[in-house]
């Protein structure tokens, strides 16, 4: 409580003023005017007063009671469990003064009574100060011997461990000039025993209190050995300056083992400052990780820079250099891939250090679709792949080896479809001269010239088959003309592409196809090192149900064998079989030469390359590597996306989208379905693909579309048993495909169906008021004469002023002389009243229009 004066005390107790002050006075206090201010000490004395008045004691307790409870269980032989309750109880008292008074009397009147029964006669008062003068003398002796006794004791420990030291200097001496002879121990000999002082007067018999006093102490001390086995006892060593004593070990003591008692861990004065390795982007907790610091003050800085992110969200690079200098820290940037560096550092040697030999061309076969591409690959490989492909066109790019009269050949064949533009730029970035198939009596197409483009970008050398040359249509003069528009220059016009006429159903020129392939693979003198471990490229991946993950691979150095560990982009494996491009089995395959691989763990993309490494521990952690920035790289793509979607749709209204599952029969189809699918996105309706992968439909993919509420498109693969059970039971869609531009159009018509239908305003009629009448039911009644189209009943109206709509509506009445009238058509006269509106006047014009919807498509 806070100071009170006398005044205020008074009126809180109920107490006059002066009888307060006499109070005080009497208790002992100096107060003597009401204005004077009142302790809370001075309180307490005022109160103890008064309570003295009152018979009342202090409220000092006189007695403490301690009580307390353990439980414990005890558990007999017999399995039974037995709860022990001890309780203990111990009580203190607080004793007054007279009774302290009083047992100090009685002991001194006992003392009193001890000394006169143990005194001699009454004249030996003087011999009791001698006995006592004795009795401290022998103490003092005793004391001193002891001190000398222990001071020897050190003594020679000290010169024991001082031989000892010197004698293993002399040992660690004599086996270095003598390593090869075994040195024989030497036996130390005992300590001296303690001095004879010491000994005696432990045989002695105490003579006094204070001896046996010291005996009993020394019983104490005295470990009891129940066991055979010593535990070591551990010592705190405070201080630093003992750790140089190591006491004797006496017998049945055991061993004590020193810990010094000190705080190891000392906090740092300056704050470290360190270097932070940041990437293109950088998720929140990994940098609070490198900085050595709690998530949350990242996000704190984060906000203060106008950033809102938790610490699962990735940011970029600009900003994570903000933040780890506003914390105080160096940022640098990231050299990552140093495995990646590693690996191809270590093939480029390989290269270097290999034999160099020939081998085969890898040629593409480029094209617009249905221009013959496959059919004039079948006719050189004397096979008949195009009669067994879905709607007669390619849709998967195929690697095919021939042993052709004029030398060996790698072909790559490549679907023609506009929507496989990302397969034909694989195609010719893994070949070395490409062969564009151009129909004579189609001539130059879009896939045609893009297929050009592929090879410019490529920097391959173009050879132009012209096919079709048996047909009664082949035009080979307009085709020439078309790609020379396109800088396709053909060498009878001086410029250096080869131009061979051929007809891949007769045959005709296939020779002169096959010798200018093998002129111009000549002229590029294509070599490859054989003695080295493999390196190439992904051509396809698929899954078969039987084999599992099946992967066609182009060798393009080196020489790959079965059972090798190969790393093919994010996917690492032992290579379990190898097959050639007839699935026969084969036991290696050289360079140029395309072969199946059966063995990875996942389907690797499509144009991966691959490598065949020694270290399986390095690959896989290559790989994971490269999955975790995939997978890095896809989320910013999506958070992206979802930051430039929400913009959108605030500016623009809701986007509507058309749920997808996309599954198919092999990667390179599975890329070109989803990026055309995208393609189809615009501002009111886009694609969601919500999972797409390679291989049949599942029963977990099942699920995924019941979740999302998405149509399963399969393309060329089919659901299993289990999936389809369960797509006919929770009323899923699944469709099947085989042909890639049956699928696209009925996807295209589905979100034209989603796209809201556009209205368009039709004038069917316009009437003139020539006068006004008014009517007591309709009010103002505009008689009027039809001047254009037709009038009818029941479609909206404008009136029009001047040209100038002033009024938007419909129309409550329409006669014809006293009849109600539907229509009334041009150049006849009738009557019309205006709903909710009586401010017609002559010469308005009511014009009558009709709105219809016309459905939009893509």
């Amino acid at each position: 409580m806070a100071e009170v004066t006398v005044n205020a005390l008074a009126k809180t107790v109920g107490a006059s003023v002066d009888r307060l002050l006499t109070q005080m006075k009497e208790a002992g206090l100096s107060h003597s005017s009401a204005d004077a201010t009142v302790s809370d000490e001075e309180k307490q004395i005022l109160l103890g007063y008064l309570k003295s008045l009152h018979g009342e004691k202090s409220a000092e307790p006189k007695k403490i009671v301690l009580r307390r409870k353990t439980l414990s269980t005890l558990k007999s032989s017999s399995r039974k469990t037995v709860n022990i309750e001890v309780r203990k109880k111990r009580t203190y008292v607080k004793r007054s003064d007279e009774e302290l008074e009083t047992q100090a009397k009685a002991e001194a009147d006992e003392q009193a009574r001890r000394v006169k029964e143990t005194s001699p006669e009454i004249g030996a008062g003087s011999g009791i100060d001698d006995i006592e003068e004795k009795r401290q003398s022998a103490i003092e002796k005793r004391r001193t011997a002891v001190s000398e006794a222990k001071q020897a004791a050190e003594d020679v420990e000290k010169e024991r461990l001082e031989e000892e030291a010197k004698k293993a200097t002399e040992a660690t001496a004599l086996q270095k000039e003598e390593a090869k002879k075994v040195a024989n121990p030497v036996k130390e000999k005992a300590p001296a025993p303690a001095p004879s002082t010491d000994k005696g007067r432990r045989q002695s018999k105490p003579a006094d209190d204070d001896e046996d006093k010291i005996a009993r102490k020394a019983a104490k001390k005295k470990p009891s050995l129940k066991s055979g086995k010593k535990k070591a006892r551990v010592q705190l060593d405070d201080a630093i300056g003992d750790r140089g004593k190591s006491p004797r070990l006496k017998s049945g003591l055991s061993a004590v083992l020193k810990v010094d008692n000190k705080h190891v861990f000392q906090k740092p004065v300056d704050k470290k400052v360190v270097e932070v390795a940041i990437g293109d982007e950088i998720s929140v907790a990994d940098l609070a990780q490198k900085m050595a610091l709690k998530s949350a003050v990242v996000v704190k800085e984060l906000m203060k820079l106008g950033v809102m992110a938790t610490i699962n969200q990735v940011i970029d690079q600009e900003t994570a250099f903000l933040v780890v200098e506003e914390l105080g820290h160096t940022p640098v940037v990231a050299t990552s891939d140093s495995l990646e560096d590693e690996l191809a550092q270590q093939f480029a040697e390989s290269t270097t250090e290999g034999n160099q030999e020939p081998r085969a061309p890898v040629v593409t076969v480029m094209g617009h679709v249905d221009h013959g591409k496959t059919s004039l690959l079948d006719y050189i490989r004397e096979s008949r792949v195009a009669s067994g492909e879905a709607g007669g066109i390619t849709q998967h790019i195929g690697a095919y080896h021939v042993d052709t009269p004029k030398g060996m050949v790698t072909f790559l064949d490549t679907p023609g479809h506009a929507a496989f533009t990302a397969m034909r730029a694989r195609g010719a970035q893994s070949t070395d001269i490409v062969i564009l198939v151009v129909a004579a009596d189609d001539g130059v197409m879009p896939q045609t010239e893009e297929a050009v483009q592929h090879a410019r970008a490529a920097g391959v050398p173009l050879v132009v088959a012209i096919n079709k040359m048996d047909k009664e249509g082949a035009d080979s003069e307009r085709v020439t003309t078309e790609l020379a528009a396109k800088d396709v220059i053909p060498e009878d016009w001086g410029g250096d592409t080869q131009f061979i006429k051929v007809s891949a159903h007769t045959g005709d020129g296939i020779d002169e196809l096959l010798e200018a392939v093998l002129l111009q693979a000549e002229l590029l003198e294509l070599t490859a090192p054989v003695d080295i471990p493999a390196r190439g490229v992904i051509v396809e991946s698929r899954v078969d149900k039987g084999r599992g993950v099946v992967a066609t691979a182009l060798v393009q150095q080196g020489t790959l064998r079965k059972g090798e560990f190969i790393l093919a982009g994010e996917t690492v494996g032992k290579i379990r079989a190898l097959n050639d491009d007839t699935r026969k089995p084969t036991s290696e395959a050289g360079p140029s030469i395309p072969v199946e691989i059966l063995g990875l763990d996942e389907p690797p993309q499509a144009g991966d390359e691959f490598f065949v490494v020694a270290d399986e521990r390095k690959a896989k952690e290559i790989a994971q590597q490269r999955q975790t920035e995939a997978r890095k790289e896809r989320f910013s793509r999506q958070q992206a996306a979802k930051l430039e979607n929400m913009f959108t749709d605030m500016d623009s209204g809701q986007v509507d989208k058309l749920p997808l599952m996309v599954k198919a029969d092999v990667r390179g189809s599975l890329e070109a379905l989803v990026s055309a699918l995208n393609d189809f996105a615009t501002d009111e309706v886009a694609v969601e693909i919500v999972a797409s992968g390679v291989g049949g439909i599942t029963e977990s993919d099942i699920n995924l579309a019941l979740t999302t509420g998405a149509i399963v498109l399969g393309f060329n693969v089919r659901a299993a048993a289990v999936a389809r059970q369960l797509a006919e039971k929770e009323q899923i869609e699944v469709r099947y495909y085989s042909v890639i531009y049956n699928l696209l159009d009925e996807v295209k018509q589905a979100l034209s169906g989603m796209l809201a239908p556009e209205t368009k305003e039709e004038i069917v009629g316009i009437a003139e008021v020539r006068d006004v009448f008014r009517s007591p039911k309709f009010g103002a009644i505009a008689g009027c004469m039809v001047l254009e189209g037709v009038v009818y009943r029941n479609k909206p109206i404008r009136v029009l002023r001047d040209d100038v709509v002033i009024f938007q509506g419909e129309l409550e009445s329409l006669r014809r002389f006293k009849e109600d009238a539907q229509e009334v058509r041009n150049g006849v006269e009738c009557g019309i009243g205006v709903k909710d509106y009586n401010d017609v006047k002559a010469g308005d014009l009511i014009e009558v229009y009709d709105i219809t919807q016309v459905q939009r498509s893509l």
